[in-house]
């Protein structure tokens, strides 16, 4: 990160003041407004804001709280060290933590040459973002954006160890220097960055870290992953062989985690993308259908009709009157 930036988010806030000058306890009042401590975006965020950035406050511990919005950390140089529903985190320079309402969250003591820069971020802000980027269905996206909405699935963060990732450094530095400085179509350029850092979040799900007791779900991120990358020629054996699990064990897990069996999952996968060829470009629907994984044509039109109530080709036109 620029160090211009870095050094923006270094000055000593009055709150950081304070707390050198002797202040032994976070003053709640300042993020809560009930007995409990829950940060409340109604404080933190101005009316008509769906997204803001902070630095992170220095040189005292954060008690147990959680959050009414979206946290994500963005760790701009240092460390800092957080416990999550449990769990010990260890955040470096570079990575990325993202945490949903189910989360409970304490902070240990940054030091001055810790910085860091917490996004505050209504749910809705994701889905604005999400209807921006495209209309295709993609079951990987679903999940990573269920875990963002509290109640959805049971994980509560994502850890992302991305330092070296160039592409996502790129856009969070773009996301923080559009937020620290007041720019015209500041909204519309946070959204559309927002989107392309999910995009490319979800090419480094192998980088995700979502704690021992979520083992499932991270189970589950593995499977939807393979899919999106193999959905043409993959298979379950090869899938188990990948993720180190018996085979009958992984078949039996992915139906009770999602009500589908592997087959069904890979189904899905290949008829949404169909769909979203048959919408977006000239291909045949014969060339699409062998695109997405069928040699046999007729099934082919069989299941798409199944799914969507009508032929491939009829699809397409009635996709293009609307």
């Amino acid at each position: 990160m620029k160090q211009e930036i870095i050094a923006d988010l270094s000055r000593i806030t009055e709150e950081e003041q304070a707390i050198l000058d002797g202040k032994t306890e976070v003053e709640k009042e300042r993020y809560s407004s009930g007995q409990k401590f829950v940060m409340d975006a109604g404080k933190l965020l101005e009316r008509g804001k769906l997204i803001d950035i902070r630095p992170h406050t220095r040189f005292i511990r954060f008690p147990a709280h959680s959050h009414n919005y979206v946290e994500m950390i963005y760790m701009c140089q240092g460390s800092t060290v957080h416990t999550i529903n449990g769990d010990r985190i260890e955040l470096k320079t570079g990575e990325l933590l993202i945490l949903n309402q189910n989360a409970v969250q304490e902070i240990e003591p940054a030091g001055r040459d810790d910085i860091a820069v917490n996004f505050l971020i209504l749910p809705e802000f994701f889905d604005q973002t999400l209807r921006m980027i495209g209309a295709e269905e993609n079951q990987l996206k679903d999940f990573i954006v269920g875990c963002l909405k509290s109640g959805e699935v049971p994980l509560c963060y994502l850890h992302y160890r991305i330092a070296d990732v160039l592409p996502v450094q790129n856009l969070i530095e773009n996301l923080v220097w559009t937020l620290l400085h007041h720019q015209s179509n500041k909204r519309s350029i946070n959204q559309i960055t927002m989107g392309l850092l999910f995009l490319q979040l979800m090419n480094y799900t192998d980088r995700v870290q979502v704690g021992e007791q979520y083992f499932e779900q991270e189970m589950l991120l593995g499977v939807y992953r393979y899919i999106e990358e193999h959905y043409r020629e993959g298979s379950l054996s090869e899938l188990a062989e990948e993720l180190h699990y018996d085979f009958y064990t992984l078949s039996r897990m992915i139906r009770r985690l999602t009500g589908k069996n592997y087959t069904e999952l890979v189904q899905n996968k290949r008829l949404t993308q169909a769909a979203y060829l048959l919408e977006t470009t000239g291909l045949s629907v014969a060339d699409i259908g062998e695109r997405v994984g069928y040699e046999n044509m007729s099934y082919f039109h069989r299941i798409f009709k199944e799914r969507y109530g009508i032929s491939p080709k009829k699809y397409r036109v009635e996709k293009k009157i609307q």
